[in-house]
């Protein structure tokens, strides 16, 4: 920009903190990302409390406490771009798991009844109020871009700075992560899913064809695909395609289910149920958008309370 330092806040809301260490993961690269920048505020690296005017605000996590909402605020207010960093900033993150319960049900599990807590005592009004509802950021402030990922990949928060300290329009990828996946999908006789804490996937067919649970199919490519081609199905943490996103009546259950159902002997109607039964896991990431959370297909509660009643 002109010469100048491009000036960066960033800040870390409702998170695990893998994105700010991702940053820091460009490694050699990030030589070349400080040249052109002036980092003002950022909570693994500065002791700045304050939020300073900046060109570039980096925000990752998810809304989940008041404080939350207040830091994301004054965030848009001091930054002139911001940047919703990470799955949690763009879909809600796995905290949104938590939409599955009340807040009750969790204060209570997490500080009453957990085994590992021996206490009675809920945290009092010193600690920030904790949020009816687990949100990305974008329904609480105005994002200019979305970089998903869990974290997202050193390839793209490059990319993605790059384009915005060189005023230039970033690449938009719609791949899958199958796009960038080794294993062949083929026809097989496999008649039963898979437990992948008991069974062994072979190095070169698709999971699905081996009927293990993968979400590679449904989720965007923000990783390169380093789980399936190092022997882990994809679990989905760069958030849905927009394919998934947008088509109302398109779901993860129910495009997984099709496509194994194609590529083995597994009945539909046994995918889908199967899903339907860990869909705080397979759903973990993003049901806390409402592009998933109210589709008239994501039935979470009721999926939950069929399986109790069983």
């Amino acid at each position: 920009m002109s010469g100048s330092k491009v000036r960066l806040n960033t800040e870390w809301l409702c998170d695990c903190g893998g994105c700010h260490v991702a940053i820091v993961d460009l490694h050699e690269k990030m030589l070349q990302v400080l040249q052109s920048v002036e980092i003002l505020k950022c909570p693994v690296l500065t002791d700045e409390k304050d939020y300073p005017e900046a060109d570039i605000g980096i925000v990752t996590g998810s809304v989940r406490t008041e404080h939350d909402r207040e830091a994301a605020i004054a965030m848009r207010q001091k930054c002139k771009t911001i940047i919703a960093f990470g799955t949690c900033a763009v879909y809600g993150g796995f905290h949104g798991a938590g939409l599955a319960h009340s807040r009750e049900e969790i204060m209570d599990h997490v500080y009453r009844h957990s085994p590992t807590t021996k206490t009675d005592t809920l945290p009092n009004n010193s600690i920030s109020a904790l949020g009816k509802m687990v949100t990305p950021i974008d329904e609480v402030i105005e994002v200019d871009l979305y970089l998903p990922g869990c974290p997202p990949h050193s390839h793209f928060i490059l990319e993605g700075l790059s384009s915005l300290i060189n005023r230039t329009a970033p690449r938009v990828h719609k791949e899958t992560v199958c796009a960038g996946c080794h294993r062949v999908m083929k026809k097989t006789a496999v008649t039963e899913i898979q437990d992948p804490t008991s069974s062994y996937a072979d190095g070169e067919t698709c999971f699905l064809s081996q009927g293990f649970i993968c979400q590679g199919s449904v989720t965007l490519d923000r990783c390169l695909a380093p789980c399936p081609n190092h022997g882990i199905a994809c679990s989905g943490c760069a958030g849905p395609t927009m394919q998934v996103l947008s088509e109302p009546t398109r779901d993860l259950r129910t495009e997984i289910s099709e496509r194994m159902s194609r590529l083995t002997k597994i009945p539909y109607e046994t995918i889908k149920t199967h899903l339907e039964k860990s869909a705080k896991t397979h759903y973990a990431y993003a049901m806390a958008t409402k592009m998933i959370g109210n589709k008239p297909t994501f039935l979470i509660r009721k999926w939950i309370a069929e399986r109790e009643a069983r």
